[in-house]
């Protein structure tokens, strides 16, 4: 029909097939954009990262944190997540070219790092298990650099300070003279680069604070802002319990609810059939206000008039409630980040490759998270400013820069047998150099390789050869033939 309608009118068949190709590019359109009764009740917006945040943060990190005070799971998973990202510390080690330099840097850090707590509570490893938490609980959180005197005492003049995000004055938005403005209390000039934030002194929920708060001017070099940026201009974070808070208030709300129901029909113990007010189970006592008292006994065996018909409520089963339950813990684990049996501790349903499956998966957000959240908005900032405090104060040479390798806590081994035997094909296979295989332990691979060695050193001198020393044994522990030397001069026969 379109090829006839062309040969007689071109213009015609010309329209005809253009609204067919139309016809066939809606059919073939995103299902998901379409409209209807189907779709009606999807409501969506345009905003940018920003706009959301702005008018939803404040509600949702409340409710946040009245879920990690009240609720187990959402409790559990602020433990587990600080744990797996931090554990024991995301510990530097200086990389300075000269070892002595490297070792005199790493002692005053560590000196710097048992002080540096402007609180005086914990250490820099406890800071950042603290930032950790408020990322997770608030979505976001501030660390300000305190400079100290130097009659204070400590290793390096500078201490820092954690603070919750709610120190941000969001009431400061607004555009300012040549370009720059002020959004959620950051400062930007005018090609986007923070410049300061504004901050209250006193947590704006401190009942001593209210009404007397105002929020001052910090330059952005003094504030460290960690948070955890799912959008392209986002400047503010998101709690991220964000997903995952209906479906645990939900949860309370139905886990309550089965509760009360078995309470309130256990209470129904027996009924009493076609009897009189006077006809009683077991013995009876009246309140004083007249108020009858049917008293119940395990075991208790009552015989009853002719004609009296006794029946016994039988609480109902909660059929489906722990398949329910299992389903809704599934997706809020998803929500957070962690699998389901890191969330709830069952270990039910599980075998060795399925719970390593999920680990390494887990683990890969971990190490992603360490590398491209912590280390760079906490570790290294943090680093870099105690290198500059202590070269200022003259207690380390100023002749170029001073470098920091990071290494995260390992993981622990789900098999430790199984992983370090595949670890070892791998260093023997060529996949992996033997300093990948110890840092992946958690360890520094230039000072274990560097205590390897003075070990075997001090067992040669003391004359012990043990059976893990590849040198001199062989795989099944038994020694190996000495080897000769190889001769450099010719024989004659």
């Amino acid at each position: 029909m379109d090829s006839l309608a062309g040969y007689f009118s071109p213009e015609a068949g010309f329209r005809r097939a253009r609204a067919r190709a139309a016809t066939t590019f809606l059919k073939r359109s995103y299902e998901g954009a379409k409209t209807g009764r189907r779709y009606g009740g999807w409501v969506t917006s345009g905003t940018d990262a920003n706009g959301e945040i702005t008018s939803a943060s404040s509600r949702l990190r409340d409710r946040a944190r009245d879920l990690v005070r009240n609720n187990p799971y959402a409790s559990k998973s602020i433990m587990a997540l600080s744990a797996n990202l931090v554990g024991t510390g995301i510990i530097p080690r200086a990389r300075t070219g000269e070892e002595s330099l490297s070792e005199e840097v790493d002692s005053l850090w560590n000196s710097f790092a048992q002080e540096c707590d402007a609180d005086g509570v914990t250490d820099f490893y406890g800071i950042q298990t603290l930032v950790v938490r408020t990322m997770v609980e608030s979505g976001e959180c501030l660390v300000l650099f305190r400079r100290t005197s130097s009659g204070d005492g400590l290793t390096a003049p500078l201490q820092l300070q954690v603070l919750e995000p709610d120190h941000l004055d969001s009431g400061q938005d607004k555009n300012l003279p040549g370009g720059g403005f002020i959004q959620q209390g950051i400062e930007f000039d005018n090609s986007g680069k923070r410049v300061a934030y504004w901050l209250f002194p006193k947590h704006p929920g401190n009942a001593m604070a209210l009404g007397s708060s105002k929020s001052l001017r910090i330059p952005a070099k003094d504030v460290l802002h960690i948070f955890d940026r799912l959008r392209p201009g986002q400047s503010r974070g998101v709690t991220w319990f964000a997903p995952a808070i209906i479906k645990l208030r939900d949860l309370d709300e139905y886990d309550e609810a089965e509760l009360v129901r078995k309470k309130i029909e256990a209470c129904f113990v027996a009924f009493v059939l076609n009897g009189d007010d006077g006809d009683t189970l077991g013995e009876a006592t009246k309140e004083s206000n007249e108020r009858r008292i049917e008293s119940f006994e395990p075991g208790m065996v009552e015989y009853l008039p002719a004609g009296k018909d006794v029946r016994f409520g039988q609480p109902s089963s909660s059929a489906g409630y722990s398949e329910y339950m299992r389903v809704q813990l599934h997706a809020i684990a998803s929500a957070v980040g962690l699998t389901y049996e890191l969330l709830t501790g069952d270990l039910s349903q599980v075998n060795y490759s399925s719970i390593r499956a999920g680990l390494i998966e887990f683990r890969r957000r971990i190490k992603s998270l360490q590398a491209q959240v912590l280390i760079p908005g906490l570790c290294r900032p943090v680093w870099k400013r105690f290198i500059e405090t202590a070269q200022a104060a003259g207690k380390l040479p100023t002749n170029g820069e001073i470098r920091a390798e990071w290494t995260p806590p390992r993981f622990e081994a789900v098999d430790p047998m199984k992983d370090i035997q595949a670890e070892i094909l791998s260093v023997r296979a060529g996949m992996m150099t033997l300093k990948e295989a110890i840092a992946r332990q958690g360890y520094d691979p230039s000072q274990t390789l560097s205590e390897i060695s003075e070990t075997f050193k001090e067992l040669d001198q003391l004359g012990i050869t043990l059976d893990t020393d590849a040198r001199k044994s062989t795989r099944t522990g038994q020694s190996k033939p000495p080897t000769a030397p190889v001769s450099t001069q010719s024989s004659s026969v």
